[in-house]
């Protein structure tokens, strides 16, 4: 019989997939799905500062100030009554989850302040959630503001949090640093206990009926698991802190492939909304045949072992690989 356990976070799972943040995750009754479906673990869907601080009615009025003769300036920024739900809340859920199921409740947060992210992350560690993930999504605008700023402070989150906290910590990041495996090393000395790979930055569209900026959310596909997979083989065995692979997860070949290149966690949202929660065990069990069919007794056997530590050719993961890339393409001549 494969084993599919693993360790995540310090947390044994009983296989690697797992439920990354998402509203799917609001209701109790699809955690406890997610379970019978065979998921590791179940990260919650992310809370922000913004639902949690009472200032915010008071930054909408003047965010508001001014405004008039451009009425669409307001359609920026959410409501309050737009969020997912009231810290309150999601606290009992973490509490009713963690009475309704055995696998690991990992809470999700998104801080505006030093101190908003510590403060609401102790609030999850004692509401008895079994880890913390960092959900940093920034994006920088100002023009006199450094990258190396911009990092620091993003160093000074992981730090703070993980000091005043004894559940490990987890740390979301978007892929946009001039040099993404140093950053990676210094979120590790930072006492990050995970990385999870990649945030994905959703960019507006415009209605152009209305003229206005509106949201516009589109699922992955498995073509967006390259970058993951790219870092996670770049990393594997060079960081000591565990690597998770997010963004592109649809089949057992998307999982296995992660595995491969060094996840210790390969999470899926889009594919359990596009198919229904049920069927996360299809994507287990496609793992456990291709394992049992390839002689492999483990995914731990398994993880890492094309990574670039350990691919026969480590250029793969390098500049030389996209020289290759462009020079074995061949153009489909009868439509030129």
């Amino acid at each position: 019989m494969v084993d599919l356990s693993t360790t995540y976070l310090n947390l044994p799972l009983k296989s690697p997939l797992v439920a990354s943040a998402s509203p799917l995750w609001e209701n109790l009754d699809h955690i406890k799905r997610a379970e019978d479906a065979g998921l590791g673990a179940v990260v919650l869907f992310s809370l922000f500062e913004e639902q949690i601080r009472q200032e915010r009615d008071a930054l909408l009025h003047f965010l508001s100030v001014g405004t008039e003769s451009f009425a669409e300036a307001l359609s920026y920024f959410p409501e309050p009554d737009e969020y997912h739900a009231k810290p309150d809340e999601y606290l009992e859920l973490i509490r009713k989850a963690k009475e309704a199921v055995d696998i690991p409740i990992i809470a999700s947060i998104n801080g505006a302040t030093l101190g908003g992210w510590t403060t609401f992350a102790r609030q999850m560690e004692q509401a008895g959630a079994d880890a913390i993930e960092l959900n940093i999504y920034n994006i920088p605008t100002e023009l006199n503001r450094p990258g190396a700023e911009v990092e620091a402070a993003e160093l000074d989150i992981v730090r703070s949090v993980k000091n005043s906290l004894s559940v490990p910590v987890a740390v979301k990041l978007s892929p946009y640093y001039s040099n993404f495996a140093h950053m990676a090393k210094q979120m590790e000395e930072a006492g990050a206990d995970a990385l999870v790979l990649f945030n994905r930055f959703y960019q507006p569209d415009i209605d152009l009926e209305t003229l206005e900026i509106k949201p516009n959310v589109l699922l992955s596909t498995s073509q967006n698991l390259r970058l993951p997979l790219t870092w996670i083989g770049i990393l594997h065995g060079k960081v000591g802190l565990d690597l998770a692979a997010t963004s592109g997860v649809h089949t057992a070949s998307d999982v296995l492939k992660l595995l491969m290149v060094g996840a210790s966690a390969v999470m899926t949202t889009a594919a359990l909304l596009k198919h229904g929660i049920g069927y996360g065990a299809e994507l287990i069990e496609g793992v456990r045949s291709w394992l049992d069919e390839h002689e492999y007794e483990s995914v731990s056997q398994m993880c890492g072992s094309l990574s670039m530590m350990h691919a026969e050719d480590p250029t793969a993961f390098e500049r030389a690989q996209y020289m290759r890339a462009l020079n074995t393409y061949k153009p489909n001549t009868l439509r030129i």
